[in-house]
């Protein structure tokens, strides 16, 4: 696992951190709430342990603060404490812990906390694909990439970085539905979702916008980072044709680019009509290109 560590304690931190590389993972270890939070905005987490007492901002605050943010991971969180009573434990679960560890902590029982982390985090993970994706095509379903865009708009307000977003639509899609069928149709919709993923980079986005409709979400590009996108999505789609159960049918794809930043000062709504105006104009325009 991919794990946070919280506490200013030195000795505690690095005893901490060793232990739980020898167990195989990865870890990330800092002083203060503070850092962690900046951490955890940076990166996604499966697991963060944090102490209780901090400086600044305290292991509950940490808690609060990570269950108030939409995320479509899970961090699963467990708290340091050398405190006894019921009461506590209720506060902590309250500010959103999962699980708590009294320091000085036993290895042995470090190890079984973490087999149960293990076992509430796949869980979270098999709920949020069945949540979160297209059935058809197995990318995003239009409410977990919209959710994703309005935290990248966010976090590019924050930065005072470029977030480029793109809508794509295939070329006369229902003209394939009705002249072949649904199901050739699903097959040009699952075979245009593989294509396109493979135009993307790591960091880039796509989820399912709506019937044809596919929207990319490319955090930190500029306009012609943007556009270089959008078309290598052009060209991945008119590449070859697609086979379906009649043969092979030629499929393009129209799309409109539109690009924010902090200092325009866009929201998500106003990225999506700006791509939408794109994309109209693109397919006025003749169809299988690129507009922004």
């Amino acid at each position: 696992m991919k794990i946070l560590i919280a506490e200013d304690d030195t000795t505690t931190r690095l005893i901490f951190g060793a232990t739980l590389r020898k167990m195989g993972h990865t870890v990330t270890a800092v002083e203060d709430g503070q850092k962690a939070w900046e951490a955890w905005q940076q990166e996604e987490y499966s697991l963060l342990i944090s102490d209780w007492i901090m400086p600044d901002i305290d292991g509950l605050e940490l808690c609060k603060r990570i269950r108030a943010q939409p995320s479509l991971q899970y961090t699963y969180i467990i708290l340091l404490t050398s405190m006894d009573g019921k009461g506590s434990y209720l506060e902590g679960m309250d500010a959103g812990a999962d699980d708590f560890i009294t320091k000085p902590f036993d290895e042995e029982q470090l190890a079984a906390r973490l087999r149960v982390a293990e076992r509430i985090i796949a869980l979270h993970r098999k709920l949020r694909i069945q949540a979160t994706r297209d059935h058809l095509t197995g990318v995003w379903n239009r409410a977990a990439i919209m959710d994703y865009l309005l935290g990248e708009v966010e976090r590019a307000r924050r930065q005072s970085t470029h977030i480029g977003v793109i809508i794509a639509d295939l070329d006369h899609f229902k003209r394939i539905n009705d002249t072949f069928g649904h199901p050739a149709g699903d097959a040009v919709l699952q075979e245009a979702a593989r294509r396109m993923q493979l135009a993307l980079r790591p960091y880039d986005r796509l989820g399912r916008y709506g019937g044809e409709e596919f929207l990319f979400i490319a955090s930190g590009c500029d306009l012609s980072q943007t556009m270089a996108l959008a078309e290598r999505i052009r060209s991945f789609m008119s590449a070859d044709p697609i086979t379906i159960h009649s043969g092979e049918l030629p499929v393009t794809v129209s799309l409109g680019a539109a690009v924010g930043s902090d200092q325009v000062g866009e929201d998500a709504a106003a990225l999506i009509a700006a791509a939408d105006e794109a994309l109209y104009r693109a397919k006025k325009a003749g169809r299988n290109r690129v507009e922004s």
